[in-house]
């Protein structure tokens, strides 16, 4: 590329904001088994037919939702506009293969936009590169009927640039169609044997029009592009270290995660994160300098699982005290290494240092390095002082004390806050 459009987004509220929702929803809510299902099960177009003949999410009511985004702290949405099997939730100018042509007859999009705005929330639009049910879509690897012989040599003409020119059309229209988008999270890019990559997307052109539609916008780094894009997003797991960027430098990433082990509605998914865990999740990655993207998948009838609900309103009852530990902030400053079974995140505004309990120590908690930094601490559910003194060490052999030099100790309650994970506010010198 001549110039570079990626990294000219604007990060700078995403940094601050830390929370956001994910949601996935299409079709494959109809199936109830993963959002994969057409993929995993080698459904034909034929046979996928009948979750769009019979989806009418009737209790669908996107203010419900955005309220409970709202109430968990949750402040943007990424929300899958188009996921791999094809299907739209927008009346798209380029497909019949939407929610308009549905029994519902609804422009989901459009009501979901207003409402998550209407809270407050910032918008982010989900589009799949890939398409099942498009007809010019390349029979590979990952292709539903990818091992029918008499279908791959039916459909070896397919063209790609016909497909490539339909991605491009409907991005262009959910970034002219429904006003400032702040996320463009594009979803997946697989170059290689029997893959496709930037070439076949014409991916630098895509970028382009983007920049073009929307300069601010921010852009995900899965276009197979050599640039890393605005932000990095790894899935489904914890990074050990903060993100780099291929310079070395500290990265803009969000990791997205699930509340189950499926993206969309999984009726008997079983591995469902406690709120202690996903809390923990959060924790840890604003401590490495990242933003977490927590994902529902609504039913096919419109509804959030009464699951995820209660997920949801456990992250709230937390962030409703202990936001303060999240939002502005990030990584602690460099030689500030927090105690085992803890975390620290740091606002450097306010110049406060946050230390987040995950497991309960006896009476004291021994900050390294931290003598003579702290001039107050408290817990931040209700405010109350919370003592610290220098740290001592005792000698087994006749029980004197010694001071550890350069070393703070936090006295803590024998007994644990009645607080999911108890945070302490360390006002710095």
């Amino acid at each position: 590329m001549s110039e570079n459009p990626y990294g000219k987004g604007d990060t700078a509220w995403f940094v601050q904001d830390r929370l956001g929702m994910f949601i996935h929803w299409g079709l494959y809510a109809q199936a109830a088994r993963h959002e994969w299902v057409k993929n995993r099960e080698r459904i034909t177009n034929e046979d996928y037919q009948k979750y769009f003949d019979s989806f009418h999410p009737d209790l669908y009511d996107p203010k419900e939702w955005a309220r409970l985004a709202k109430a968990a702290g949750m402040k943007y949405f990424v929300i899958t506009t188009k996921h791999h099997e094809g299907f739209c939730l927008w009346d798209s100018a380029y497909t019949d293969y939407k929610a308009t042509k549905t029994s519902l007859g609804r422009d989901l999009l459009k009501e979901m936009v207003d409402a998550f705005r209407a809270e407050g929330l910032k918008v982010g639009f989900y589009y799949s590169i890939i398409d099942w049910h498009h007809p010019e879509f390349p029979v590979d690897r990952f292709h539903p009927q990818r091992d029918d012989q008499e279908f791959r040599e039916a459909t070896k003409d397919r063209d790609v640039t016909i497909y490539a020119e339909y991605l491009h059309n409907q991005v262009r229209e959910l970034l002219t169609n429904f006003g400032k988008i702040d996320i463009i999270w594009f979803d997946f890019s697989y170059p290689g044997e029997d893959g496709k990559g930037k070439d076949e997307w014409k991916s630098e052109k895509l970028v382009n029009m983007i920049r073009e539609l929307q300069p601010d916008i921010m852009i995900n780094n899965r276009l197979d592009l050599e640039e890393s894009g605005d932000f990095v997003t790894p899935e489904q797991f914890q990074p050990r270290y903060g993100v780099k960027n291929p310079d070395g430098s500290p990265a803009v990433w969000e990791a997205c995660q699930t509340l189950s082990g499926s993206w969309g509605y999984h009726r008997d998914e079983m591995t469902w994160k406690s709120v202690n865990q996903i809390l923990w999740m959060l924790i840890d990655g604003v401590s490495k300098g990242g933003n977490m993207l927590m994902n529902v998948g609504p039913t096919g009838r419109g509804e959030i699982d009464y699951r995820a609900k209660a997920c949801l309103e456990g992250i709230g009852a937390w962030m409703h005290y202990n936001s303060r530990s999240i939002y502005g902030c990030g990584a602690a400053p460099e030689g500030m290494v927090a105690p085992p079974d803890c975390r620290y995140t740091y606002n450097p505004e306010t110049k406060r240092l946050y230390l987040h309990i995950l497991a309960w120590p006896f009476k004291a908690i021994h900050l390294s390095g931290m003598e003579g930094k702290v001039k107050y601490a408290q817990f931040l559910h209700d405010a109350s002082e919370v003592r610290f003194n220098r740290s001592r060490q005792q000698e087994h052999s006749n029980l004197t004390e010694k001071t550890t030099a350069g070393d703070l100790a936090i006295r803590v309650p024998v007994n644990k806050p009645n607080v999911e994970i108890p945070v302490i506010e360390l006002f710095l010198k």
